[in-house]
């Protein structure tokens, strides 16, 4: 699995800052199993990389529910409040894909 993140994100990541990846959980991420590789790509080359193994998989009715049970560093950055944390997910997911799919956080380790 390959998830691309932008280049503060993936530093986040790099730093061990950031270790839960909250996305949909459409078809693509309803294959993800605990133990799985993930891949991280650096955003927008694509050229630095980093590899973690999937440690748990949690699932949620929507981002709002899911947010309550992480810190805002372990799904995004240090400065940021959930609130907007939730606003920025608006730009990748709309109403219909989150009550259609419902989401699901992916807590990683680095390896």
């Amino acid at each position: 699995m390959v998830i691309h993140l932008d280049g503060d994100i993936f530093d986040n990541v790099k730093h061990g800052i950031k270790n839960v990846e909250v996305r949909v959980n459409d078809e693509k991420r309803r294959k993800i199993k605990v133990g799985d590789k993930i891949t991280f790509l650096k955003r927008p080359d694509d050229i630095e990389n980093i590899d973690a193994i999937v440690e748990n998989l949690s699932y949620y009715k929507n981002f709002k529910d899911l947010v309550k049970d992480y810190t805002i560093e372990e799904l995004y950055s240090k400065g940021y409040s959930k609130e907007e944390f939730l606003y920025l997910l608006k730009r990748f997911y709309s109403d219909d894909e989150i009550d259609k799919y419902g989401t699901v956080a992916i807590k990683f380790k680095i390896t």
